[in-house]
């Protein structure tokens, strides 16, 4: 089981939420019982101020004395950590625990019959939880003060909480185990239908099935529904792959076209230049074959692919101008020297050679390429100044086989093409009749700027 388990991670994730939970339980059941022991010790202190209190005696109206304290053993011990002092006016008396230490005064005067509780330092510096009450002794301006203080070491009080920690502590950790063990076996009942995912991706590999199907937990039908579209988008885009293959002898027609016009003027006049235009078309038509044949077998990544649309145009212009067609048209490029489309740069290529070709084939005396940005898309349009095209067979023209003009040699392929091309980057191709002539606009996603 590595870190990436699913299964590990949420019984971490379970085992840390347990302790964490037991260990904030522990921290909050010790801080009530701290309270607790203390409203059941200031309980006591309160009853023993009242056996204090019964030390004062009458002696007047107006007058009082004390009596013999009582004999009790937690006083009597010097620093016991249990004290009491007694004052009545000027004078004072304290328990034998506090040997000569006096507890002190913390605030002002009370009135009679009230109390507080105080947090006071005993005589060896120890912290004392204390009761203090106030009574008084006749009436008016010349009546006597009382007050009574009773203390305890606070070092019980956390001894009595500190037990009680040391006594939760054992249940609170098999507590802990107990609910991991759940979780566990929570998490493992709950993952065990993923497995169904596994068996159905197995079986995709296989071919025994075609698509994942519906027939999962609810909370992995989205990631099967996502890759039953991905498979379908896969196998149409292996479609256009073997048809582009099959496209491939007639996508070498235009540099075939131009390498005839080269050779032919090459025989006329004899000249070397007309020999190295032979063989770089000569040598484009092979990487036309190369990459045809590559991209039948593979899919590149068209998301991070990035072409400059106005040096392709004028690359495909100056090979349409050595062809018979286009030699004679008069050819005319309005684009944006700064745009870029988000497509292969060979596959940009081949679809506005195919549109320009079918321009040149049509075109009476020129064509017209312009290009022009709309936000996150690129226009680009060609026209003609031919013919045109039937409005009836606007439709039809992007279908594989279709021809429009019967007295040519083409298949009725370039345009179907185009079509496969702008369709795999999400574009659109639509046609137009522009009094003379057929308009072609290509709608094509743009780019950033060139890529590293």
């Amino acid at each position: 089981m590595t870190g990436r388990s699913l299964r590990l991670r949420l019984g971490l994730l379970g085992a840390l939420s347990v302790f964490g939970a037991l260990a904030l339980s522990v921290i909050g059941l010790a801080y009530l019982f701290d309270r607790h022991v203390a409203r059941v010790a200031l309980a006591d202190l309160e009853a023993r101020s009242y056996s204090v209190a019964a030390m004062i005696e009458r002696t007047g109206p107006e007058t009082a004395g004390f009596r013999r304290a009582p004999v009790d053993p937690l006083y009597e011990r010097p620093f016991s950590g249990h004290y009491w002092q007694l004052e009545l006016g000027e004078e004072k008396r304290r328990s034998r625990s506090l040997w000569d230490f006096e507890l002190p005064r913390v605030g002002p005067s009370l009135p009679s019959g009230s109390a507080r509780v105080l947090d006071l330092e005993g005589p060896r510096g120890e912290a004392l939880l204390a009761y203090e009450s106030w009574l008084a002794i006749g009436a008016g301006a010349g009546a006597t003060e009382v007050r009574i203080v009773v203390a305890t070491d606070r070092a019980a009080l956390r001894a009595a909480r500190d037990g009680f920690i040391r006594d939760l502590l054992p249940f609170s950790l098999a507590l802990s185990g107990f609910l991991v063990l759940i979780i566990w076996a929570q998490v493992t009942v709950g993952i065990r239908p993923l497995t169904a995912v596994s068996d159905r991706v197995s079986a995709l590999r296989s071919g025994r099935i075609a698509r994942m199907g519906g027939a999962l937990p609810a909370e992995v039908l989205p990631l099967a529904r996502e890759i039953d579209t991905l498979l379908t988008d896969r196998e149409e885009e292996l479609t256009r792959a073997r048809n582009r293959a099959a496209d491939l002898a007639h996508g070498l027609k235009t540099p075939l076209q131009a390498l005839m016009g080269d050779a032919a003027q090459l025989r006329d006049q004899g000249e070397a230049a007309l020999a190295e235009s032979v063989e770089a078309v000569a040598l484009s038509m092979q990487g036309l074959v190369d990459r045809e044949l590559r991209r039948a077998r593979i899919q590149s990544d068209r998301g991070v692919q990035r072409a400059h649309l106005r040096p392709i145009v004028e690359a495909v212009v100056n090979v349409l101008r050595r062809t018979p067609a286009g030699a004679g048209l008069s050819w005319q490029v309005d684009v944006p020297a700064t745009l870029w489309l988000r497509m292969d740069r060979d596959d940009l290529a081949e679809a506005l050679g195919a549109v320009a070709e079918n321009a040149a084939r049509h075109a009476e005396t020129r064509v017209v390429i312009r290009a022009v940005a709309q936000g996150a898309e690129a226009r680009i349009t060609l026209s003609d100044d031919g013919p045109g095209a039937p409005d009836v067979a606007m439709e039809s023209l992007l279908m594989r086989g279709f021809r429009l003009d019967e007295r040519g040699g083409g298949q009725g392929l370039g345009l179907a093409i185009v079509a496969d091309i702008v369709a795999a980057v999400g574009g659109s191709v639509s046609f137009a009749n522009d009094g003379p002539g057929l308009t072609v606009c290509l709608v094509l996603p743009a780019g950033a700027g060139e890529q590293s």
